[in-house]
């Protein structure tokens, strides 16, 4: 039987790095066709598609009814991204009730993009958490304003009663039977210059540079490989806030390089490695968890 809920977790608890997929189709059918994915987390994405939170909710149930996984977990961990960016404080709880809408729904993390102040980082982590949650609390970490309401419909998802929600549905690792990832995608200038406080924040699990917006900022109209020095520059800075701050590094792989990207420390591999790559990759770092 999973010793967790959020298979990614359970994953990079154990040392393996986890690979994602990405969609915006939000139907109940696409839920129930993705319960078998060979990825260890599905990345809905909001930010630029339609806000479709009724959609969510049935592709989340989809997912339910199509399980469970071959790993025996209720569902794939589900992160989503939404349209709020995290240019402030301000712009994200004035928008906080998107992602308390999203958690409701049953997903496992939230991925926040475009972040650029840390003050907005603490935001998301207090909007996301219960206020009876207190890890953290003795180094100054804010009292959680997620309400009551959403519990059952989510700890249905989950598949476990309403208390053991209310107990785990806190954010990973500041409480370590937490199960919900929050991430940050460091994807401008602005966000470049501020990498090393937002990372620091408590109550994240992982960044990534965001290689698509990140070229916009320094002038492309799209990314172009091989990078520039200048956006590998980004890239790296990027990642050493990420490796001081002790959180997971996010960032694409290719079945060529997978095995290159994972001795760098890279430990969440976008979906553009695909399954192949993803076979690649686990054999590499002999992964027993079946997929």
């Amino acid at each position: 039987m999973p010793e967790r809920i959020n298979r990614a977790i359970e994953l990079l608890e154990q040392g393996q790095p986890i690979y994602y997929v990405g969609t915006s189709e939000v139907t109940y059918d696409a839920g129930r066709e993705m319960a078998g994915t060979w990825a260890d987390y599905i990345n809905v994405s909001m930010e630029h598609g339609t806000l479709d939170l009724p959609g969510l909710a049935a592709f989340m149930r989809g997912l339910k009814d199509g399980g469970p996984t071959r790993s025996g977990h209720a569902t794939p961990a589900v992160i989503v991204d939404l349209p709020p960016d995290g240019s402030s404080e301000a712009v994200v709880r004035a928008n906080a009730w998107m992602f308390k809408q999203a958690l409701d729904r049953g997903v496992h993390g939230i991925l926040l993009c475009h972040v650029e102040q840390p003050g907005a980082v603490e935001a998301l982590v207090e909007a996301c958490r219960y206020p009876f949650h207190t890890a953290g609390a003795d180094s100054g970490v804010a009292q959680g304003r997620r309400g009551a309401g959403g519990q059952g419909s989510a700890a249905a998802i989950w598949g476990v009663p309403v208390a053991e929600y209310l107990a785990r549905a806190d954010v990973w690792p500041l409480n370590p039977q937490g199960e919900i990832m929050l991430g940050l995608k460091i994807e401008n200038r602005r966000a470049l210059a501020n990498a090393r406080e937002t990372t620091r924040v408590p109550g994240i699990a992982f960044a990534e540079w965001g290689p698509g917006d990140m070229h916009m900022f320094h002038g492309y109209a799209s990314a172009v490989e091989p990078y520039s020095e200048e956006l590998l520059a980004a890239r790296a800075q990027v990642k050493a806030a990420s490796d001081e701050a002790d959180l997971f590094f996010l960032d694409g792989a290719s079945k060529e390089d997978v095995a290159e990207r994972i001795d760098e420390g890279v430990m969440i591999i976008s979906g553009r490695s695909g399954e192949e790559g993803a076979r690649v990759g686990r054999g590499y770092t002999k992964r027993a968890m079946p997929v």
